[in-house]
């Protein structure tokens, strides 16, 4: 697969052509619908060749979905599109594709742009725009884990654009690395997995990867979402088409608050990044909603009753992870501190992650991740930890890939899943780290007025002993300074000095003589 990197280079060209004659907003629905085409192309070219190699019949549709590749109609190859891209009559292709690609997917009724063909959609650039993404290479077979291309690409253009529709509304795309911590950590082997706030749906991507990736069976999870954003909603219908992922995303876009989709779900998994801090969420139209177990939600902020509609979707055992800005660990708002205290007097809470800024695409809010369980006590699978929270400090962790991004490495994601699996399994190795991890009791909580911000209970990493006393340190120590404040007399010495030979006598202070030279030092150090 292209790098990322290089693909929205590509695209922002296009953007440039195409500007002109086209809002800004719309630019991204006409890419994505192209991408989208281009993906499903490439995939089922691989897939196409490898059974023509085997003699097979490269027109039954079920050579296909058996392997989870999507089926793509004749009118609707790439080859196709390309062909007709110099055309008049581009923009009519492009729809009949849409339409034929609808036809074979009943997943995808309405879902797809098909306005290719309005008049003020340049027919030229729309042809140009087509060459950039024909060089564009979506999908490898030797490159079995794909990246979230369509959420990606969405993404990057909320961004680039300064869209209303996500970072406005507090939606933020999540980055891959933290849905591979989450998933590595609550590990959605078997069972009904639900997203609240689906977006574009990569958390159920990432659900599909974790399970292909331990040897598990794809047909053992049911995905179930809802999204409030038309077209995110659409994304996410997309991006589980194209992997032939059967879900549940709702009749329709819907408010999760005002109009849950599955209100009858028992969810063994709940993956979510529910939008930050949002204040406009309808709660004084749910005031006495059977979802407020611990407390009703602040009308000014939405995350308490983010993770009190997820803890009322768990089943018996469910485990939930959930992404929040790091604002939820502490809030000391009244009604909020009473939800926080309820939840951990309920033990509800099992795990919170502290993770490093600059994780995610359009925003540097640092966030944190909550693991919540719905029975850390009796569950025959794991060890009891009735009255303890897991605190787990990240904040360290990750590389910076570009000049403002960091990403957590998949060694990363490792060392944060394996200690929270030790801790919790029966006969785990764990202990506490200092810096890093610490298991700590509700009754140090309650002391620490239920914040739950892992710097607080994690202390400070020890330093290895490097065998010098202090007084060998300290002796070092004066003899340097003893030398830089002579290098500091010497220094005023010459500036009197070079002042007196055009005509100027200064008397300096020995104070402001070794101002003199702490800037002068300072300066020629950088």
């Amino acid at each position: 697969m292209a790098d990322m990197q290089e693909i929205e280079k590509k695209l922002w060209e296009a953007a440039d052509k195409m500007r002109n004659n086209m809002d800004p907003a719309e630019y991204k629905h006409v890419v994505l619908g192209l991408i989208f085409l281009k993906y499903i192309s490439d995939r089922f070219e691989a897939q196409y060749q490898m059974i023509k190699n085997d003699n097979g019949d490269v027109e039954d549709k079920d050579e296909y979905t058996a392997e989870g590749v999507f089926f793509v109609p004749e009118k609707a190859r790439w080859e196709n599109i390309k062909k007709a891209s110099p055309l008049p009559s581009i923009g009519e292709v492009i729809d009949g594709a849409m339409l034929s690609i609808e036809k074979e997917n009943s997943q995808l009724q309405g879902v797809l742009e098909k306005r290719y063909s309005r008049e003020e959609l340049d027919k030229t650039k729309l042809g140009e725009l087509i060459n950039i993404i024909t060089d564009i290479e979506t999908y490898t077979k030797t490159k079995t884990e794909e990246l979230d291309l369509i959420g990606r690409i969405y993404e990057y253009f909320l961004g680039r654009f300064a869209s209303s529709e996500g970072k406005g509304g507090g939606e933020f795309y999540t980055p891959s690395s933290i849905v591979k911590t989450l998933v590595e950590m609550i590990e959605p082997y078997k069972g009904r997995v639900y997203d609240p706030c689906c977006g574009s749906g990569g958390m159920f991507v990432q659900s599909e990867e974790f399970v292909k990736n331990h040897q598990g069976r794809i047909e053992d999870i049911s995905i179930y979402g809802q999204e409030s954003n038309s077209t995110t909603w659409k994304l996410a219908k997309m991006n589980l088409a194209i992997r032939g992922i059967e879900g549940n995303l709702g009749q329709s876009y819907a408010d999760t608050f005002l109009n849950d989709q599955h209100k009858r779900l028992d969810a063994d998994f709940v993956l979510a990044n529910p939008p930050f801090n949002i204040s406009d969420w309808g709660q004084e139209n749910i005031k006495d909603d059977d979802r407020w177990l611990y407390g009703v939600p602040p009308k000014g902020n939405a995350n308490y009753g983010w993770l009190q509609h997820i803890l009322s979707k768990l089943s018996h055992n469910g485990v939930a992870g959930v992404v929040l800005a790091n604002g939820s660990l502490s809030t000391s708002t009244n009604e909020e501190l009473i939800i926080r205290k309820g939840m951990l007097e309920a033990d509800k809470i099992d795990a919170i992650v502290a993770l490093p800024e600059k994780l995610f695409y359009t925003t540097g809010i640092p966030v944190s991740l909550w693991i919540l369980n719905n029975n850390k006590s009796t569950n025959s699978n794991y060890r009891s930890r009735k009255n303890e929270v897991l605190f787990i400090d990240a904040r360290n962790l990750g590389q910076m890939i570009d000049r403002k991004t960091r990403e957590l490495t998949q060694e990363d994601v490792s060392k944060i899943a394996s200690v929270y699996h030790e801790w919790r399994t029966k006969d785990g190795d764990y202990i506490d780290i200092a810096g890093f991890v610490k298991s700590e009791t509700l009754e140090e909580i309650e002391k620490n007025n239920y914040v739950l911000t892992p710097g607080r209970y994690v202390g400070i990493e020890e330093v290895e002993d490097d065998g010098i006393s202090f007084e060998e340190k300290m002796t070092e120590l004066t003899k340097t300074l003893s030398g830089q404040f002579k290098k500091s007399r010497e220094l005023e010495e010459e500036i009197k000095k070079q002042l007196a030979s055009i005509g100027f006598e200064v008397g300096l202070s020995e104070s402001e003589g070794e101002n003199i030279y702490l800037f002068w030092y300072k300066f020629h150090k950088t």
